[in-house]
């Protein structure tokens, strides 16, 4: 896939932008402030229709207007020429495939993937278990209909169990939303564990790429409770309800799950070096990139906000060298790193507007 053309009205900081996208590299520099991370939050949008930095979608409208525009134009490998244009709204979002409008988010996840590496990645491996979460359900979701189903089901019943435990209710109207969330939990905890042991083989293949040295990585999932039927699933919330009700909340479920990264045998979180843990995160989106590409048959926009910048050269050049020359990139920074070379188209940012 290769984003031709990329039109912003009132996004952000950004009044009205046209960009003209020749080439496959495209690098945008400025100070910081001036909107290099909006326009590639935008393009971020392509995917599943969220940002990569906020899930209030109120926050990507300029201040004091009604609403934003996005509008894209793309040759699609499976679709040829196709233009996308989102309209963001206070109430919510409008999206239009080629003149269709879109009626449910299911129908339009998968075909225009893009992957974001942001310097913002090292959380995934410090951070708290949500942010993974939030990536690896980003990431399913995106390339799997049955998983975005399944993660609606289980999340609407989970917020409506933990609405009755506030509210003191009853063993029998907890059971009837144990019973909807039962099959969706077993789901997710299937697909989470076939597809992060898919997902590993691929990181240890992008991390070897970029690596100062090879070293074995993989991640280890955690689930909360690994039950593998909806009725042992059904057992663990009765046997849990008595406790629940104590905290006013569900205490056990896939809403706790969590993944690590493995270096060498050992927790990348306590004991890998900072070197290596920005390599795992930027092998973790270079595995993603390639998970998209052989889920969709579509290969993916890639998105580097700030990030070529913290490697040194030696790791810089083998980061561009993973990347294959079909692969469309868009990189922002505060300066043109060296190695930028002519393949570059590159666009000076200041201001919301892009020369």
């Amino acid at each position: 896939m290769r984003l031709r053309s990329v039109t912003l009205q009132n996004y952000r900081n950004i009044a009205l932008a046209r960009l003209e996208l020749t080439g496959e590299r495209q690098f945008f520099s400025g100070a910081n402030g001036q909107g290099k991370t909006n326009l590639l939050e935008a393009v971020g949008m392509l995917t599943a229709l969220r940002s990569f930095r906020t899930a209030d979608s109120k926050l990507l409208i300029a201040h004091g207007q009604a609403e934003a525009g996005l509008a894209f134009k793309i040759d699609h490998e499976v679709q040829g020429d196709t233009t996308v244009r989102i309209t963001l709204r206070g109430d919510g979002k409008e999206v239009c495939v080629d003149q269709n409008r879109v009626a449910r988010l299911g129908d339009y996840l998968g075909q225009f993937p893009t992957v974001v590496f942001s310097s913002q990645d090292l959380q995934l491996v410090r951070g708290a278990p949500g942010a993974r979460r939030r990536w690896l359900d980003l990431t399913l979701a995106a390339m799997d209909r049955s998983y975005l189903l399944a993660l609606q089901t289980y999340h609407r019943a989970l917020a409506e169990r933990n609405a009755l435990l506030k509210a003191g209710g009853n063993m029998a109207e907890l059971a009837a939303f144990e019973q909807a969330m039962a099959p969706a939990a077993v789901a997710l905890i299937e697909r989470r564990k076939a597809d992060l042991a898919a997902l590993g083989i691929m990181l240890t293949d992008s991390y070897a790429r970029i690596a100062d040295a090879p070293e074995p990585v993989e991640f280890l999932y955690a689930s909360d409770c690994g039950e593998d039927s909806p009725d042992a699933f059904r057992a663990l919330m009765r046997d849990n309800r008595e406790r629940d009700l104590r905290m006013r909340t569900t205490l056990r479920g896939p809403h706790r799950d969590d993944f690590e990264f493995i270096v060498q045998g050992v927790s990348a979180k306590d004991f890998a070096s900072e070197g290596q843990q920005r390599l795992l995160v930027i092998a973790l989106r270079l595995a993603q990139a390639d998970w998209f590409e052989k889920r969709s048959g579509v290969k993916p926009i890639l998105l580097a906000d700030d990030v070529v910048g913290e490697l040194d050269p030696c790791r810089r050049e083998r980061f561009w060298s993973a990347i294959g020359p079909e692969i469309q990139v868009m990189a922002t920074s505060t300066e043109v790193p060296n190695g930028i070379g002519a393949e570059w188209r590159i666009f000076r940012v200041e201001k919301g507007k892009f020369d």
